[in-house]
């Protein structure tokens, strides 16, 4: 009978010893795990970022249609957009300025087109306007600086 009793407390404590050790290595092992934020190509100042991807973006613009690694920079366009939309949207005394406000048109616009039209390249058209856009951003930045 004692030999009964005592199994049976014996089972017992160790589930509830085995769920605790497991609870508290859930705790700390997911705890322990270091967060990484993710990585972005914008330094937190407007001007020269601004600078930066008006540059990368003249560029990726003036590609030509045969250009083997057209998909490389069609991707690396989109990073560099979001990475600088992501950055200054919801900085307030960014995102008010004309130089933000063409950028984001432009940026838009280039966007739109690599996302809806990802095979075709840029029309004529677009071209001209994204460097028109492009342009402005860029005296303007240097301008409100």
């Amino acid at each position: 009978m004692l030999l009964k009793k005592f199994n049976f407390s014996f089972k017992n404590f160790s589930i509830r010893l085995l769920s605790i050790a497991i609870s508290f290595f859930a705790c700390f092992f997911l705890v322990g795990i270091p967060s990484y934020a993710a990585q972005t190509s914008m330094s937190g100042d407007y001007t020269k970022d601004t600078i930066t991807v008006v540059k990368n973006l003249k560029e990726a613009v003036e590609m030509s249609k045969d250009s083997p690694d057209k998909d490389k920079v069609r991707d690396e366009s989109l990073s560099l957009i979001t990475d600088y939309i992501s950055r200054y949207r919801n900085r307030g005394m960014v995102n008010k300025t004309q130089s933000f406000t063409t950028m984001q048109t432009a940026l838009n616009a280039m966007a739109g087109h690599y996302k809806n039209f990802a095979t075709r390249p840029l029309p004529e058209k677009l071209k001209e306007r994204l460097n028109k856009e492009l342009s402005l951003a860029e005296k303007m930045v240097l301008r409100e600086s």
